[in-house]
């Protein structure tokens, strides 16, 4: 079920209050101009108000209203001066800020913008704000992100999911279909399936340890593969992947028994991987538990986003890493916290492919 938000709060420094001041919610529906076409005040809602202090300033007021399927004009096509519309995904619990910026190749908000918006406590909460914006080189689109430190990674798997399905409502797009997108990484093409879930063409993995990048050095032709590596005291069995953003993937410590990822204190230990020195551009960090050759656990601790509920490129990292290592074979089902995508490592192209769903959780909108 999505709940149509209208949600506004200044960016800049707010007050000490918030108040929700009333919500309802929306019946399915496939099309994110029928679905949610416009927000309008005029519409009754079922009531719920509350305040909330803070000892941080802030100031979110929330108004969440039942949207007309009929309505002529689209909620995201509005364009108030100083009102950012946008749409909340979901790719298996890696949530985004989805925003329409196919007028313009400059993002709509600064990064420092984007990180307020994406604080659970005092924004509307996500792991990251995404931009669809005009294609380049030939693409039918860019897809941009901030994170929510506010930091631009090159790629993200869960995002291009959710961008893909964002794109499908934004042009009417029924069935199944399928468009290229210029990011950070490089070109990507998801295609939407007929029941509704995405399969994305990651491209090729990138295993040489200088493009990764990594300052361990290459011990399988040039690339990282089960080596070692010291982290707070301790010696962990490692392989390095590239999925146009730099992926440091662990099945345990060298010599130890297999990890039970569901008993890593993993907020201790992710930022000691992301930092490492070993890292120039820091890292996002896969922790692997094997079931069998098809299926596979991780948790990950995400550059730039810590903690997550899923990683898209990560969980592709993590198959290539495990077919490296002898651990798995090329298609595989990895499970998240958030749950599980399937994965496929082509012999034949050398391709990786994700499949998943991605999902809306909310519509509105915020006052910059």
């Amino acid at each position: 079920m999505a709940i149509a938000a209208a949600i506004s709060g200044p960016l800049t420094t707010p007050s000490r209050r918030r108040s929700v001041t009333s919500f309802s919610s929306l019946s399915n529906s496939h099309s994110l101009t029928r679905q949610l076409s416009f927000l309008r005040a005029s519409r009754p809602c079922i009531g719920l108000s509350a305040t909330a202090s803070s000892s941080s300033s802030s100031s979110i007021s929330m108004s969440l209203e039942a949207a007309e399927k009929a309505s002529p004009v689209s909620f995201l096509d509005r364009r108030e001066t100083g009102f950012l519309h946008f749409v909340k995904y979901h790719g298996v619990g890696n949530d985004f800020i989805l925003v329409d910026n196919r007028d313009s190749s400059e993002p709509r908000i600064t990064p420092e913008q984007a990180a307020k918006l994406c604080d659970r406590n005092f924004g509307i909460g996500a792991d990251g704000v995404i931009f669809a914006m005009p294609g380049i080189n030939g693409t039918d689109y860019t897809m941009r992100i901030f994170n929510s430190d506010g930091s631009e990674p090159e790629m993200c798997g869960n995002g291009a999911r959710c961008f893909a399905r964002f794109i499908a409502e934004l042009e009417n797009l029924q069935g199944k279909h399928s468009f290229t997108v210029h990011t950070g990484a490089g070109l990507i093409i998801p295609e939407i399936q007929d029941d509704g879930q995405v399969k994305v063409d990651m491209g090729e993995p990138v295993l040489k340890a200088s493009d990764v990048p990594t300052k361990l050095p290459a011990n399988k032709d040039q690339s990282v593969v089960k080596s070692d590596i010291d982290v707070d005291g301790e010696t962990w069995s490692v392989t390095c992947v590239s999925m146009g953003n730099p992926h440091c993937v662990t099945f345990g410590t060298k010599g130890g028994q297999a990890l039970q990822v569901d008993e890593l204190n993993l907020a201790d230990i992710g930022p000691k991987f992301e930092h490492h020195e070993m890292f120039p551009a820091r890292t996002n960090t896969e922790f692997v538990q094997v079931f069998s050759p098809s299926h596979v656990k991780m948790r990950v601790w995400e550059r730039g986003a810590g903690a997550t509920l899923a990683c898209g490129t990560g969980a592709c990292a993590v198959v290539v890493a495990a077919v490296l290592e002898g651990r798995a074979g090329r298609n595989c089902t990895v499970d998240l916290p958030g749950g599980p995508l399937q994965i496929e490592w082509r012999e034949e192209d050398n391709h990786v492919y994700m499949t998943g769903p991605a999902e809306v959780v909310f519509y509105g909108s915020v006052q910059l």
